[in-house]
């Protein structure tokens, strides 16, 4: 896949979400719940000035940009679209397509790429109502529902977390097909102990917590607890802490300068050589090879 890259980082404000592939074949392609659609990359972009991509043979997955604020262009095959604020477009897969930020008035997208055995089927829809472009009504709703599924895949990769998130999807998605037809929506509501304990993990990032310490946090045994939380999540309490520890990594390599050493540092990790291994076990590459890679 070509890639050009005008400006690759220094977007102030913006995120992003990579889904480790081996999660990705493992829990999202073989679940027949979510298998249909579901979410590869996530991100937001605010105010991207020079902003670019090229994909001279288009992307592996399908690619929504909503346009929030601002302006930019989207070329999709040999057809342009000038993108204002509330518009959005839908690139099929495997397209060539290129897109830029306006310089003056630099866009603010939210994005999503996905994949599922009815995702193509979402975009010709799209494509037969009034071609790749759209306009969403309801930008609340829209934006809510992008938070809340970015928001639950921020906490990890376990399978309710998944599950929802990509059922979430379904409705984001509705919200520009059919917009018009949703009005605001309930949210979640209460945690338990194990989503408590992730809202810790998300906390400490930056130190290094024994199994004791989060059992403590929700006055459980430590045997007991992990029971608990392997039970819900799939993953031992401290793999999904270094799942966590992975996710900020990644943030680290593409949007700052920070050596593999000051990445792991900045992890509570002392030992960059145990945090290279850890790293390159979750994402299937170095924390070297993932830069490179993302930044071609």
């Amino acid at each position: 896949m070509a890639l050009r890259i005008k400006k690759k980082e220094g977007f102030h404000g913006q995120k992003l979400i990579v889904i480790p592939r081996q999660v990705i074949h493992s829990k999202c392609a073989r679940n027949e719940m979510i298998n249909g659609l579901y979410v590869t990359d996530i991100g937001y972009y605010p105010k991207a000035r020079y902003h670019y991509m090229e994909r001279a043979h288009g992307a592996e997955q399908n690619i929504l940009i909503y346009c929030h604020e601002g302006k930019g262009e989207v070329t999709i095959g040999k057809k342009v679209y000038n993108m204002e604020a509330d518009d959005f477009v839908l690139i099929p897969s495997k397209t060539p397509h290129a897109y830029t930020a306006d310089e003056q008035t630099p866009w603010s997208i939210y994005w999503v790429h996905f994949k599922g055995s009815v995702s193509d089927k979402i975009v010709s829809n799209l494509e037969k109502k009034n071609g790749f472009r759209g306009v969403i009504r309801n930008r609340e709703k829209s934006i809510e529902l992008f938070n809340e599924i970015y928001a639950q895949l921020e906490r990890g990769y376990r399978t309710d977390n998944l599950m929802y998130a990509n059922m979430c999807l379904w409705y984001f998605f509705s919200t520009f097909l059919f917009n018009e037809k949703f009005d605001k929506a309930g949210k979640l509501s209460s945690k338990d102990p194990v989503d408590l304990v992730i809202d810790f993990l998300s906390g400490h990032i930056d130190g290094v917590l024994s199994l004791e310490e989060m059992a403590q946090e929700v006055n459980l045994s430590p045997s007991h607890f992990s029971y608990l939380f392997k039970k819900k999540t799939g993953f031992s309490p401290i793999e999904y802490f270094n799942h966590l520890k992975i996710q900020q990594a990644c943030q680290y390599l593409l949007f700052t300068d920070l050596r593999v050493k000051e990445i792991s540092f900045k992890l509570g990790l002392e030992d960059p050589y145990y945090f290279s291994r850890m790293f390159t076990k979750v994402m299937g590459m170095s924390p070297n090879s993932y830069r490179e890679k993302r930044m071609q």
